[in-house]
């Protein structure tokens, strides 16, 4: 299997195409939502396939980064492309908000990522994870702290989480938009501390977590 190589702003393929030497099938896996103070922590696994590798990659891969580092537009431009490609396999996690007060922010997010992995059409043989801890499943794992700026396969994944996240967050708004989820997306701004102090909390709220006094009216 050739390396290919992108520039020096992109994601490299090294990593999986080196792994998928000796393993079949190689899955990178992040998270969205775990600093926010409402709605879910939501988990993605993105399988680039040997299949999909031994191709001429598509253009829209050069344009992959760190979800943070790119628009909403950009987001989403790059969730309808990769998402209609049927050689990337990809699985998504959803753990509430009130699972994330009963066992914590970390343990719910290993938990999404657990729940990715079982949403995959064929399971991985080894897991790249953004971040520094290891999750119960038996499988090979490499932990990677800012893996979303250095692995595709969990640059990828780190796009489709928060997609899929603002989109839940959006709904949210429908129902309750005196506090402008469509705008911080459950994140702690200036404008969600204003909401939460003027109309109390929601059942969407993390409770556990302790927000400067925005509780007050609880």
């Amino acid at each position: 299997m050739q390396i290919k190589s992108f520039d020096k702003q992109s994601p490299s393929l090294a990593l999986e195409q080196k792994m998928m030497i000796r393993r079949s099938l190689v899955a990178g896996i992040d998270e969205a939502g775990r600093g926010a103070l409402a709605g879910p922590v939501v988990a993605v696994a993105v399988c680039l396939t040997r299949s999909f590798l031994n191709k001429k990659l598509p253009s829209i891969l050069y344009q992959v980064r760190d979800s943070k580092k790119l628009s909403a537009k950009k987001r989403a431009e790059i969730f309808t492309a990769i998402t209609s490609i049927s050689e990337i396999e990809w699985g998504i996690g959803v753990v509430s908000e009130k699972t994330i007060d009963e066992i914590n922010i970390l343990e719910s997010t290993k938990l999404a990522m657990i729940e990715a992995l079982d949403n995959l059409p064929n399971q991985p043989d080894a897991i790249i994870i953004d971040g520094n801890f290891k999750i119960d499943k038996n499988i090979k794992q490499s932990s990677i702290v800012k893996a979303d700026q250095k692995i595709m396969s969990v640059a990828i994944a780190s796009i489709l989480a928060k997609v899929t996240r603002d989109k839940i967050m959006i709904g949210y708004h429908s129902i309750y938009p005196g506090y402008h989820f469509d705008r911080h997306k459950g994140y702690g701004t200036r404008l969600h501390y204003q909401a939460i102090s003027q109309y109390g909390s929601l059942p969407i709220h993390r409770h556990s977590f302790r927000l400067r006094g925005a509780w007050q009216k609880d």
